[in-house]
């Protein structure tokens, strides 16, 4: 055996017993983080009392989907006073054009990694200018990316709907630069939505850097290709592990993914923070 043929085998070697440590050792979910929009009542009331109660939780990472009044560099102190780290905030579709450069110097300010849009105007969609919508994203990213932040898109249930044959999420994902587009998958709405997250990991390895951790009591059921309705869903969800989907599966799944933030969230919480203690501890003591 010469030497190159000797470290050849090293290296494969070093590869298989490393991808073998993976899969057989027990992973957790960490940081866990959590989407503010799930405590927004509290944060229009008190934005700091909020915040410094989401640490105390013990939640290390904060999504955020507003400011709620605040300049960007007193959010950045709130979050340093609580030891906490926001890596991404949700901005709405409608400042992708002319107010981009001003939310990119706010993100800069309060330390953002990732800005990522959470919802495409109705108008877009129901006209399904998908390919427009791709489109934006991609010239929002090259700047984002110019200004060192990573872009996303954050799916609900409505992008599986069929435009010529083809789902509108599946547009985004082709229509999109995936070194300037990446996903927020949400994974209880790819459940509503009849979706299994891994086939999309499968497709589009490493494109999911982020995920929301969102659970519901029952799937609603479908009719035909239409979306279920938004009031059918929301009476459903529940705190994280106290519903039907099965994250330790998904989360086992989560290098090929790329996941590398888990963002606990619930869209209309009975108790705001009864919900995102009880979802922390789940995920606190869950293994994959």
């Amino acid at each position: 055996m010469n030497r190159r043929t000797f470290l050849g085998t090293i290296t494969a070697g070093s590869i298989l017993a490393s991808r073998v440590s993976w899969a057989s050792a027990e992973h957790k979910v960490d940081p866990i983080g959590v989407q503010l929009y799930t405590v927004r009542e509290s944060m229009k009331k008190d934005t700091p009392g909020t915040i410094a109660k989401v640490a105390q939780v013990g939640y290390k990472e904060v999504e955020f989907a507003g400011y709620f009044d605040h300049s960007p560099k007193e959010i950045r102190s709130i979050l340093d006073q609580n030891g906490l780290k926001a890596p991404s905030a949700h901005i709405e579709y409608s400042v992708l054009d002319e107010k981009w450069p001003g939310v990119l110097e706010a993100a800069q300010v309060v330390g953002h990694q990732y800005i990522v849009c959470p919802w495409i105007e109705d108008e877009v969609r129901k006209q399904n200018r998908w390919k427009e919508a791709a489109a934006k994203f991609n010239k929002a990213a090259d700047a984002s990316k110019k200004a060192g932040i990573q872009f996303a898109y954050h799916n609900h249930h409505f992008e599986f709907v069929k435009v010529d044959g083809k789902y509108a999420y599946d547009i985004l994902l082709e229509e999109t630069d995936p070194k300037l587009v990446q996903m927020e998958m949400d994974l209880c709405w790819m459940n509503i939505a009849g979706q299994d997250p891994i086939k999309y990991f499968d497709r589009y390895p490493g494109r999911f850097p982020m995920v929301h951790v969102k659970d519901v009591k029952k799937i609603p059921r479908k009719q035909d290709d239409n979306p279920v309705n938004f009031d059918n869903v929301f009476p459903e969800m529940t705190s994280v592990g106290n519903g039907v989907i099965d994250f330790k599966k998904i989360f086992a799944q989560s290098d090929k993914a790329g996941i590398k933030h888990y963002f606990v969230e619930n869209d209309y919480p009975k108790s705001e923070f009864e919900d995102i203690r009880a979802s922390y501890e789940y995920l606190h003591k869950l293994k994959f």
